[in-house]
């Protein structure tokens, strides 16, 4: 019997879709044995693979100094790295350093033309206070 919606598209009910391409059948399940074996190698072959990387390391660190003269010449590269690493943050601080000393200079020199220009108004609302008020006494009397 067609559903409701298949009536109202007008499509005719689809039959079940096939199955796709058959799947791989899976590889029995290792035995007892087997997965013993391949647990008792990964327990060996870790230590071993991780004591062949440190010595790979230890071989990349030490090749640079083999020899004295390609020692010397390594040693004066790590200084050179070392020396411009350390001139590069200098110039950077003293950059820093310069701008927020005339940040501070412009922040200040803004401040104090705020507060001479309200010193100012002040001045002058306190002036004509006075003239206000001595202009009261002179008809006062």
């Amino acid at each position: 019997m067609p559903t409701q919606s298949s009536k109202a598209s007008g499509a005719k009910p689809t039959a079940q879709p096939k199955a796709g391409p058959a799947q791989p059948k899976a590889a029995p399940a290792p035995s007892r044995a087997e997965h013993a074996r391949s647990v008792a190698e990964s327990a060996v072959d870790l230590p071993v693979g991780a004591v062949l990387e440190v010595s790979d390391r230890v071989a990349e660190l030490v090749e640079p100094f083999a020899g004295r003269t390609a020692a010397g010449r390594q040693l004066r590269s790590y200084r050179t790295r070392l020396r411009r690493s350390a001139k590069r943050t200098e110039r950077r601080g003293a950059s820093a350093r310069r701008k927020a000393t005339t940040e501070a200079r412009r922040t200040r020199k803004r401040t104090e033309q705020r507060v001479r220009m309200a010193l100012e108004e002040q001045t002058s609302r306190a002036q004509q206070l006075v003239d206000q008020v001595g202009d009261r006494v002179a008809t006062l009397r």
